[in-house]
């Protein structure tokens, strides 16, 4: 076989791998990476880094690789785009964890967001109470999105919030 032909098969393997592992175990964002993900992420790199390439160590064959998962990574990003189907298989739906002041508890349990966790959305985004919150949502990216009610102006008021930990993945 071509040797450039295997790099590029190995990697656009490698890559698969990787997107379906990284879904599998939750992480379908990482825009907030801790510690031990960046040396999760370094190990896996050097763990697959001869998958890819083999025994073909030429400069080509690293750049070869490298542009393969650029175009494979380019590709699913607009595959996901434009077909909402296949987007909702990969990318989690967002879920609402409370709705006009009432906590779903079966939805929290499912993502492992603890209620001490909520309280403390909802308190950093100005809300003292739940029963104050009109919805809160855990985004896709991981993020808390909360919408109240201001008492003082009868107002709307919409914020986010971080979340220290990746959403819980129950697809794929």
């Amino acid at each position: 076989m071509n040797p450039f032909l295997d790099v590029a098969l190995r990697s656009l393997a490698v890559y698969l791998f990787m997107f379906a592992a990284i879904r599998v175990f939750g992480k379908n964002q990482l825009s907030q990476l801790n510690a031990g993900d960046i040396v999760l992420l370094l190990l896996i790199s050097n763990a697959v880094q001869n998958a890819m390439v083999g025994s073909n160590v030429s400069l080509e064959g690293g750049l070869v690789a490298a542009l393969v998962l650029f175009v494979a990574n380019f590709i699913v990003k607009k595959i996901i785009f434009t077909n909402p189907k296949i987007k909702s298989f990969v990318e989690s739906d967002p879920i609402i964890l409370i709705k006009d002041g009432v906590v779903d508890n079966v939805k929290m349990k499912e993502q492992e967001v603890s209620f001490d966790e909520l309280e403390e959305a909802v308190r950093e985004h100005g809300v003292e109470k739940i029963v104050d919150v009109k919805l809160a949502v855990l985004e896709v990216d991981g993020n808390i999105s909360v919408i109240s009610i201001d008492k003082e102006t009868g107002s709307i008021k919409f914020s986010r919030r971080r979340r220290k930990f990746p959403r819980k993945s129950h697809k794929f």
